[in-house]
């Protein structure tokens, strides 16, 4: 609080050319004493501010004084500049006010050059709510309730104290030390239902890297596999898997290897890609597939004989 005080009043100073001390106090809520001590920190700090008591006088910075020349160069201000955008198109509070600030000590324009949005493509203000429900509930450090649906189908209650928003190939997770589990995890964001912000706050606890860790306990628990994957689906190759694991066979097709997540996720993954996957190795993932593929044809025979 006291260096965001500390930059507005050489805002106000510059745009205003003088105040008094008692103005200063007042905006800020504080003692003319206070406002004393900042002008003495100030100084300090090299910027060429002084007080003049009596009538007439007030706290002013030296005549010709440029923030943007004194303090940081070209390079530091761009720089600053871009960091309050990115976090101005989050919808951070307060940003919008802080950069048309900044913007006007530097002297600079602003360029809307990015846009951010949090939720998926054609997803609904339901999903959008929840980015700035979560975002909140970081900053605030409140637990957080919610169901959550597990790779397995398993559906469970889940107490969480909220700690980062992470986005990782193609998707949107929440880290977080979770009360049930009594350990940090991360939760994919599309498998979290009815999240509620709960009055409880919590405190900081040390911490890990949690995405580090998380990535070791998939790799724990992983296989080695090798799938071929047609032409066609060169879309979701690139999309979804790195280059050094993939190979481009001469008939167009890709050779993907890469460890996989094993459970009945990893059946629901290999079977979205329909006809465009070609070949799958180990062989007892692909009989597993094949035995999936009997049971949906059979699925589908039986409700079409109850249609007729």
């Amino acid at each position: 609080m006291t260096i965001s005080r500390h930059f507005e009043i050489i805002y106000l100073l510059l745009d205003r050319k003088v105040v008094t001390a008692k103005e200063l106090a007042e905006h800020f809520e504080v003692s003319t004493r206070t406002i004393y001590r900042d002008v003495d920190v100030l100084s300090g700090a090299g910027i060429p501010i002084y007080a003049n008591k009596g009538r007439g006088g007030g706290i002013s910075l030296l005549e010709g004084y440029s923030f943007n020349a004194s303090m940081l160069t070209g390079d530091e201000q761009e720089d600053i500049l871009v960091g309050l955008q990115m976090l101005s198109v989050t919808d951070f509070p307060n940003t919008d006010l802080i950069l048309k600030k900044v913007a006007r000590l530097f002297k600079k324009e602003t360029v809307n050059w990015i846009d951010v949005d949090f939720s998926p493509w054609g997803s609904g203000e339901k999903e959008k709510h929840l980015f700035t429900l979560l975002r909140n509930a970081i900053i605030e450090k409140c637990v957080i309730q919610f169901r959550y649906f597990n790779s397995q189908g398993e559906q469970t209650l889940r107490e969480v104290e909220p700690l980062q928003l992470i986005f990782k190939k193609n998707a949107w997770y929440l880290s977080g030390y979770c009360l049930w589990r009594k350990d940090f995890r991360i939760f994919k964001i599309s498998r979290m239902n009815q999240v509620y912000i709960s009055n409880e706050t919590f405190t900081l606890r040390p911490t890990t890297d949690v995405v580090k860790n998380a990535e070791k306990q998939v790799g724990d628990s992983s296989i080695p596999m090798r799938i071929r994957i047609a032409s066609q689906g060169a879309y979701r190759v690139y999309d979804e898997f790195d280059d050094h694991m993939i190979t481009k066979n001469k008939d167009g097709s890709y050779t993907v290897v890469a460890n996989f997540p094993v459970g009945t996720w990893l059946d629901s993954y290999l079977l979205s890609f329909g006809t465009l996957i070609e070949e799958v190795h180990p062989v007892y993932i692909r009989e597993r597939l094949v035995k999936k593929l009997e049971e949906l044809k059979h699925n589908l025979e039986k409700n079409r004989k109850t249609d007729l």
